[in-house]
């Protein structure tokens, strides 16, 4: 039995949702947390406070540099406070800022170089790509990856495969011009798109042949009850053994499966705002919650998968251009880098408030959701 089913069943399902939840909130926050920690170190910068979660203390301690790790007792996010910040959000204390000593302006954040700024800004969201790497990496080191062909082996009665004339023995080359090695590859591609006209170039009896085929949309219910609408094509493969993959080769498909990650929730958003996606698949802190909880009951290796997945997710919303995010760190930084002097602190108040907004918004939207959907199970 897992770990986290036995602690589970000590307390219920509801510490069974809530400590896989912290486990994988920890590692993601801790990580971007970290990355913002070890440049701004490397930038000669005094750090006043590392916090894993928000609220009153719940421990901590003292480094030689006179840095308070602490641990909140509301562990749903965490900052670094620089010297000179007057939030959590790494807003500016101007007044403090006026009154700092020479000493203190050399170790003060606000004081650095621009480009310095943007560095340890960024590596935030960056320290959360690398440990999806990395973790993707451990994954394909302990299991190898999945090399089957995208060979078609069997069709299925007036399918979409069918319907568009593929036969047995193809093998499926690209699909709208992206490259296709494996029969996972074609199921992924084939799996996001239901509904959408696809283009496949197969290698049939080594001549190419262009087919032209729509998958089905189909709901697939888990083991948790949850439902999934896919696209179906209507073909088999042969499944091989994965195949052994080394330390380099791991490091490149973890790479690969990050940007995937990327790629699938840039499609996303692109489709809610354009309508063809709905956004009722935005989830908060409760879906988070429940998804934990039912993946850790499958085993830890499928837990620290759910953790590389949502450290992508939490890197690339925090690139997102918003005031608050790092992303409007960035962009307030970039502006001043272009201009050759800051905003002024009216438009930093406004552009913070904006953003304040949008976020509260985001997580109105995400927690209707989470209640909708945990109501409907």
């Amino acid at each position: 039995m897992d770990i986290f089913s036995v602690l589970g069943s000590w307390g219920g399902s509801f510490l069974s949702y809530l400590l896989p939840f912290l486990f994988v909130l920890t590692i993601v926050v801790f990580f971007h947390e970290l990355g913002h920690f070890w440049v701004a170190r490397r930038c000669g910068v005094k750090i006043d406070a590392f916090a894993v979660g928000f609220g009153p203390e719940l421990f901590g301690f003292n480094d030689r540099h006179d840095t308070r790790w602490r641990v909140a007792a509301i562990p749903l996010g965490g900052y670094v406070r620089f010297h000179g910040d007057d939030s959590a959000a790494s807003t500016p204390d101007t007044i403090a800022l006026s009154k700092m000593s020479a000493s203190e302006r050399k170790v003060s954040f606000f004081h650095k170089p621009v480009a310095q700024r943007m560095a340890i800004v960024a590596a935030g969201p960056i320290a959360n790509f690398v440990l999806a790497i990395a973790i993707f990496a451990g994954i394909f080191m302990l299991y190898g990856k999945q090399a089957s062909p995208a060979r078609v082996n069997t069709i299925a009665p007036l399918s979409a495969a069918e319907v568009a004339g593929f036969k047995q023995g193809d093998l499926v080359v690209t699909i709208d011009g992206q490259k296709v090695e494996t029969f996972s590859d074609m199921q992924r591609i084939v799996g996001i798109n239901p509904g959408q006209l696809l283009e496949f170039v197969v290698d049939r009896e080594g001549k190419l042949v262009t087919l032209k085929a729509t998958p089905a949309l189909e709901e697939h219910k888990d083991r948790f009850g949850n439902i999934f609408k896919l696209g179906r094509l209507g073909i088999t493969g042969v499944m091989d053994p994965p195949r052994p993959v080394g330390p380099v080769a791991a490091i490149g498909l973890g790479a690969a499966e990050t940007w995937y990650v990327v790629d699938r929730t840039m499609s996303y958003i692109a489709g809610i705002i354009t309508g063809r996606e709905s956004a009722d698949q935005l989830g908060g802190p409760l879906r988070i919650a429940q998804v934990s909880g039912q993946v850790a009951s499958i085993g830890f290796v499928a837990l620290m998968h759910l953790t590389a997945v949502l450290s992508v997710s939490i890197g690339l919303l925090n690139l997102f251009p918003v005031p608050l995010l790092d992303g409007g760190h960035l962009l307030f930084y970039g502006i001043e880098a272009l201009r050759g002097r800051p905003l002024s602190e009216r438009a930093q108040e406004m552009g913070f408030r904006v953003g304040l907004a949008l976020v509260i918004m985001l997580m109105i939207v995400a927690t209707w959701n989470d209640i909708v959907h945990l109501a409907a199970l």
